[in-house]
């Protein structure tokens, strides 16, 4: 069997493994983060992290498959280990930046939430103030 046919055939197994595994930590941990960012709706929250993990695999699974040929022939196994090393860290650098872009998208969310909750006022106000005196004049309507 030719070396570059072993060569791709790695490469899928080990790229479809990453993916399949960081998604599932991704999805795993950050269902708690995406439930504080969504206000405690956690059918929300789901759904956001349902989409988010497929997106994942869409965009990484492609990216995978477009960056299987190689220009090169392999033919031996220094080569091949060579090829296998310079794939499969292009893999992980984009695994990396897609999830950084993905936290510092929600994270981005989270804080416009936090000062939204900051900005309303705990209680309505019963009454007003009179000009200048300062002193709390339920009732008097000026």
């Amino acid at each position: 069997m030719d070396l570059t046919v072993v060569a791709y055939v790695v490469y899928l197994l080990i790229s479809i493994g990453l993916t399949v595994w960081v998604a599932r930590t991704l999805s795993r941990a950050g269902r708690i983060f995406l439930s504080d960012v969504l206000h405690g709706n956690e059918k929300l929250a789901d759904a956001v992290n349902h989409l988010l993990v497929v997106g994942f695999y869409l965009v990484n699974l492609g990216f995978v498959t477009l960056y299987l040929r190689s220009a090169d022939a392999v033919d031996d196994a220094r080569e091949l280990v060579e090829a296998l090393s310079v794939k499969l860290g292009v893999v992980l650098l984009v695994l990396g930046v897609l999830h950084l872009g993905n936290v510092y998208v929600l994270n981005k969310i989270r804080r416009r939430g936090l000062m939204e909750r900051e900005q309303v006022p705990p209680v309505a106000p019963t009454g007003w103030t009179k000009p200048g005196d300062g002193a709390f004049a339920p009732g008097t309507g000026a």
